[in-house]
């Protein structure tokens, strides 16, 4: 993966249920040579990173399990190389790509499978499409993240529908340890994910594994969103915003007492506030980042509707 996100990949396919080409080798030297020999080099400024380890590949597309008509939505395609592994597995791919460069080359590279249908391939940021118009539900996300825009990437596919069914994330270990963390070093992008789904850590990447290699180590994420008709439905957009309005408020000093954090930030709560802690069974004495996304619904249950909504 590239563009937004680092490059992906090793297999190359000749198209849907076409032959698979001999795989290059993959290695760091391997792909320097082949953006030599393609007049391309990584953009720093894209955080361009591709991947050259083989084994961190396969064990992407493990997780990944493209199967035939399974609709995949890959996010910064790079050279392509992954893109040809879910396309030989019989996956429908729609792959976004912000580097001009490299979606020129797909475009050459993945003729036959975008001749075929099996490849619809967008040059932009993803950002700046329309979830509602790329692959249509169900649909996995597949994806290499940089770090400025993990949150970003998260709140548009966790935030509305249409949601993907699984999302399968490489992104910063230390953002991977941060969305699946425990209560006691909760954050709020931890606590976002987790409401929305259920989140873990598959593996752990080390920088060596890409060419060029990044300052820090990676890990790939495996998120599911929740059935919404399950044992946590989803509440109403108006409630959430309440949940989301409470939960920043909280965050925005995280060690502090929760009880005096919240104060500050809601003044308008008043004794509201003290009352909520206890009908939730919450100590006003915890710190933020303790609280789990179960007590954070408790407690904004226990406040109902927020006053004062014109002051966010």
């Amino acid at each position: 993966m590239s563009g937004r996100s680092p490059d992906r990949g090793a297999v190359a396919a000749a198209g849907a249920g076409g032959s698979v080409h001999n795989a290059p080798r993959l290695d760091p030297l391997a792909v320097r040579r082949q953006l030599r020999d393609e007049g391309l080099a990584a953009r720093r400024s894209l955080s361009q990173n591709f991947l050259a380890d083989p084994d961190v590949l396969q064990s992407i597309l493990d997780l990944a399990a493209p199967a035939r008509g399974r609709r995949i939505l890959e996010i910064g395609p790079g050279l392509g190389i992954l893109t040809g592994g879910l396309l030989d597995g019989g996956a429908q791919v729609t792959a976004v790509e912000l580097d001009a460069r490299l979606a020129e080359r797909l475009a050459r590279t993945h003729a036959a499978a975008i001749t075929a249908g099996a490849l619809r391939l967008i040059r932009g940021d993803i950002l700046d499409q329309k979830v509602d118009e790329l692959p249509a539900a169900p649909f996995d996300v597949v994806a290499n993240i940089p770090y400025h825009i993990t949150s970003p990437i998260l709140h548009r596919f966790l935030g509305r529908p249409p949601r993907p069914e699984r999302m399968i994330l490489m992104v910063q270990r230390e953002v991977a340890e941060r969305i699946s963390a425990a209560p006691g070093e909760m954050s709020y992008l931890s606590a976002f994910v987790q409401y929305h789904a259920a989140v873990r850590v598959a593996f752990a990447v080390r920088r060596e594994a890409f060419e060029p290699a990044p300052e820090v180590d990676s890990a790939v994420v495996e998120i599911v969103p929740f059935d919404p008709s399950g044992d946590r439905p989803r509440l109403s957009p108006v409630d959430e915003d309440d949940l989301w309005r409470l939960v920043q408020a909280g965050f925005r000093e995280r060690r502090k007492k929760l009880r005096n954090v919240v104060a500050r930030q809601m003044p308008f709560l008043g004794p509201q506030l003290g009352e909520a802690l206890t009908a939730a069974g919450i100590d006003g004495d915890r710190r933020p980042q303790t609280l789990s996304v179960e007590e954070w619904l408790e407690l904004r249950a226990a406040l109902g509707p927020l006053p004062g909504r014109e002051r966010q």
